[in-house]
């Protein structure tokens, strides 16, 4: 009797097993659920790529992969995002490096004065850093990638020809292009990008630092009335997209390989996504008549000297920590001189 009940045991396990192997419903795995801080509104172009960036993924995994996506800084604000991916209050990050000054000392490398003249070259230059200096300070997290935006160049109410014409100048600027403005001979005015429109227009700004991009984002085309190309002393800014290590960690090897090749190829993305949004600025400018300035060689070395006591204290700053600073600085000059060639 009990070698019947046994036998019939065993056939009912069976039967359930192959039905569980033949319902595609029950076989199928309960998909990884990972949340996406970022602190763009969701309209920004590169919201929009991380969104685009996000279903890849769970297309390419088959839908294993889900991601919702938190914009505006809604789940953390810009300047605690990273360590919100840390701490686990997001799964996945992206924000700028320079809204959490110190916390990634030798990645302010990307923001210096080096004479970036497009989003995709600073955002290929960022990436390949990471890659070869393996910075500890991004070691809590696992980076999906970096990028950067386009040149900030000086945009003026009046035209200039000449350094000299900056001395003294009210220039807005946020983050290290203080100390550029300083370095030009400019009064550096502090402020974020949405109060730069008012302040241009009531004249407590002269002038202001920013991208292209922000002639059109911002609407600042309308309150200045010239764009110096400095690219000798024109600055970039980093952004990062990093994941929880823990959440890294946990995924299968063959997920991890789908975030590594999607990771790859937007980086591309990224950095032609500023550029773009840079060539709609300056179309933007044009319509709006501003004058766009070429500084000769001999005058953009001029800037190009004025700024390179930046990179000096960068350097004896990163040796102070017991950091390979000039190493860094001058891998990045490298990378950027073979890319604009």
């Amino acid at each position: 009797m009990k070698s019947s009940r046994g036998a019939i045991l065993v056939l009912c396990l069976l039967v359930v097993g192959l039905f569980c192997f033949s319902s595609p419903v029950l076989a199928q795995a309960k998909p990884i659920e990972l949340t996406y801080s970022i602190f763009f509104p969701a309209p920004h172009a590169q919201a929009v790529l991380a969104g685009e960036w996000a279903k890849e993924i769970e297309k390419r995994t088959n839908g294993q992969v889900k991601i919702t996506m938190y914009y505006g800084g809604t789940l953390t604000p810009s300047n605690q995002c990273y360590d919100g991916v840390v701490n686990g209050l997001s799964d996945i990050g992206l924000s700028v490096m320079a809204y959490t000054r110190g916390r990634f000392p030798l990645s302010e490398v990307l923001d210096l004065p080096l004479g970036f003249k497009s989003g995709m070259v600073a955002t290929k230059v960022a990436n390949a850093y990471v890659k070869k200096m393996q910075p500890k300070e991004l070691a809590d997290t696992q980076v999906m990638y970096l990028h950067a935006h386009g040149p900030g160049l000086l945009h003026t109410k009046e035209p200039i020809a000449k350094l000299e014409d900056l001395k003294g100048m009210k220039i807005s600027c946020q983050g290290l292009a203080a100390k550029i403005v300083e370095a030009l001979g400019g009064v550096p005015v502090a402020l974020p990008m949405q109060d730069r429109y008012d302040a241009l227009q009531k004249g407590v700004a002269e002038a202001g630092l920013f991208p292209l991009e922000a002639l059109k984002g911002w609407k600042l085309a309308e309150v200045v009335k010239s764009t110096v190309y400095n690219y000798s002393s024109s600055y970039s800014t980093g952004f990062f997209v990093v994941m929880n290590k823990d959440k890294w960690a946990a995924l299968p090897p063959n997920i991890q390989k789908v975030f590594e090749a999607v990771n790859g190829e937007y980086i591309e993305k990224a950095g032609q996504t500023w550029d773009k949004a840079d060539e709609v600025g300056r179309t933007f400018a044009v319509e709006k008549g501003i004058k766009f300035i070429e500084l000769s060689k001999e005058e953009s070395a001029r800037w190009a000297e004025k700024v390179k006591p930046l990179l000096d204290g960068y350097v004896k700053a990163m040796k102070e920590k017991g950091l390979p600073g000039e190493e860094t600085l001058k891998f990045c000059q490298e990378e950027m001189k073979k890319l604009q060639k």
